[in-house]
């Protein structure tokens, strides 16, 4: 340790300029603020480094975990959280022995989606038929029209069998807000059930009642610190209510809990649980509780089906693993890890249970649940943690100025501001600025869709107000991978054009354009043909011609274009549609001589090969 010591002191720490300066020699002039400080989707930038300096005015280093404003997390010993899955009840016998067979598979939290005509007192007590609910978390939910029967039920089940209130740990889900947001529904008139559920079930230490359905923006393509600051809003929205109905604060904000989603971007998610809890904390305590611990926000984390996507599906796999860790190492109560073919069908066993072993992974073999907040320290995760709750403040208070989320809701405030990212992400989808593996970058060229639709998932169980009869606007939840799997289906099922690939001149650059234009065209379907090389465009017509190509697409450098474009397009005599592949200095020349279509990196992708469905006649 010593010579360790020693030897790591013979090296000179450098200064932040050092570093700043030896960067400006390796970027030999380009602009540092362009090349490397990115510019966050959330509204602050990134720097490309950071030093222990730059933290030097943040207070989140110097908080403990379970200590107020438990911005490390709620638990000082350990960072074990339930492992949740859902059951769509649709049979209550069916759902109940469902739920015994996964508790013996690693699951040790059961949530239960029960329609309306299903909230009965035989429901419930075929449901936990077998279960010991003292040593597990059980959530219930339903419509909200129904939660205060659906608690009624529960509260006296659990009173029949004589359970130890002090042990059970279960949520009987009250969020109707959530339905005015998916559904445009008038949902004021029920609001009064919360406190008469909160004051029916609070002897029970452990149960959480109000919830917050935040999974729903980012399932919507909300951006983190919308979601953040919007969960913000609508936790106050709740919490205000049950105190001035009277309802204690501590009982008020201990029955809180928060359903969040988890995105790809993976050091933001977990700087995001972070800043949660920081600001909810902050928020709670305006209301004086008396005790510290009311502040702790309780999160189950979901894992996006936004970013899901229908073909190459087991991509989804990749997605969902690493939202599981940052929700895990985020500091979660629950988890739920959503399986990967839920774009497409109900659940399979298979899929259920790799969703299941996602998180025991992360658990078992990875130890997650064994390090309190092991990103407590680092220099970007608490930069990330500070910046987002810089920013989800600001929208906090916008929401308050407007006279709290359940107004802004009514006037389509949050819709439309979560309608208009969503749209955004669509259009930088298609541009490829937003990339979706396996669906607009590197798709599987062979693969086809084999009867796969998306799979329409009810939101509630309520009667069907359409949105024309809606007194409010709704959110959009279209997945961002749907556009281009429409029009790959659609292709599919009307006819695969061929897409030939007419190589020539130099090496590099034909090879590097002609795997990108079979990328391009792959995003709709089309068949791909690839070739290493012609000695004449003469020679490579006559192959695509032979080939039956539909599409021939010019493919060397920029350079060459003005040498072979023309005479390959001539040759070509409208036999077959011309594309060139990229975007030459000699461009306008070869629209003159009739060229019209190109690809290349600005290409907005989608429109593009709609635009060429077209043209084929597809």
């Amino acid at each position: 340790m010593a010579n360790r010591e020693k030897l790591f002191s013979e090296f000179q720490v450098p200064t932040t300029q050092e570093w700043l300066d030896k960067i400006e020699v390796d970027l030999k002039g380009a602009d540092f603020q362009k090349r490397l400080v990115w510019r966050t989707n959330e509204g602050f930038n990134l720097q490309p480094f950071y030093r222990r300096e730059d933290l030097t005015n943040l207070k989140t280093p110097d908080s403990l975990p379970g200590e107020f404003p438990y911005v490390r997390g709620n638990n000082k010993d350990s960072n074990e959280w339930y492992v949740r899955q859902n059951i769509a009840v649709s049979e209550a016998k069916e759902a109940n022995a469902k739920a015994l067979d996964i508790l013996n598979k690693g699951i040790d939290s059961l949530g239960f989606r029960i329609p309306k005509e299903l909230v009965t007192k035989e429901t419930v007590e075929t449901l936990l038929n077998g279960i010991c609910c003292e040593i597990i978390d059980l959530n219930f939910r339903t419509c909200p029209c129904k939660a205060l029967e659906l608690a009624q039920l529960v509260d006296a089940y659990f009173t029949a069998k004589d359970y130890d209130k002090e042990k059970l740990s279960f949520t009987v889900g009250f969020d109707p807000i959530e339905m005015m947001l998916l559904k445009g529904k008038d949902v004021t008139p029920i609001l009064t059930d919360a406190p008469k559920i909160v004051e029916l079930l609070k002897d029970y230490p452990k149960v959480h009642v109000t919830t917050v359905h935040t999974e729903t923006l980012t399932n919507a393509g909300a951006y983190i610190v919308q979601e953040l600051g919007y969960a913000l809003a609508w936790g106050n929205e709740y919490l205000q209510q049950l105190v001035d109905a009277g309802i204690d604060t501590d009982l008020a904000a201990r029955q809180m809990k928060f359903y969040m989603g988890v995105s790809e971007n993976y050091f933001m998610e977990i700087a995001k649980f972070r800043a949660a809890r920081l600001l909810w904390a902050q928020i709670v305590k305006q209301y004086e509780p008396r005790d510290d611990n009311s502040a702790k926000m309780t999160i189950n984390a979901t894992t996006s089906t936004y970013n899901q996507t229908l073909f190459d599906s087991y991509v989804n796999l990749l997605r969902s693993q690493t939202e599981a860790m940052s929700a895990a190492l985020g500091g979660v109560h629950s988890m739920v890890v959503t399986p990967f073919d839920a774009p497409y069908e109900q659940a399979t066993e298979f899929s259920e249970r790799i969703a299941r072993n996602q998180q025991l992974l992360i658990k078992e073999e990875s130890h997650f649940d064994r390090i309190v907040d092991p990103s407590a320290g680092s220099y970007y995760i608490e930069h990330l943690t500070d910046a987002l709750a810089q920013e989800a403040w600001k929208i906090f208070l916008k929401i308050e100025d407007e006279g709290g989320f359940l107004e802004a809701v009514k006037k389509g405030i949050v819709q439309d501001d979560i309608n208009v990212t969503n749209q955004k992400r669509h259009d930088d989808a298609a541009k490829r600025k937003e990339f979706l593996l396996g669906t607009n970058q590197f798709p599987n060229f062979t693969e086809k869709s084999e009867g796969k639709r998306t799979q329409c998932v009810p939101v509630c169980c309520a009667d069907n107000t359409t949105v024309k009869e809606a007194p409010f606007k709704t959110l959009q939840t279209t997945r961002l991978a749907a556009d281009f799997e429409d029009l790959r289906i659609h292709t599919e099922e009307t006819r695969i054009p061929t897409a030939f690939m007419l190589t020539i001149g130099n090496l590099a650059m034909r090879q590097a354009r002609a795997q990108f234009s079979c990328n391009f065209l792959a995003c709709a379907g089309y068949q791909v043909i690839d070739n290493l090389g012609f000695k004449t465009v003469e020679e490579g017509i006559d192959a695509a011609l032979e080939a039956k190509a539909d599409i021939v697409v010019i493919c060397s450098s920029d350079d060459e274009y003005g040498e072979y474009a023309v005479p390959a397009f001539k040759y070509l005599n409208g036999r077959a549609m011309f594309v060139v592949a990229g975007a030459p200095a000699c461009m306008e020349d070869l629209k003159a001589a009739g060229i019209e279509n190109f690809i290349h990196v600005k290409c907005n992708v989608l429109e593009t090969l709609k635009e060429y469905n077209q043209k084929l006649g597809i």
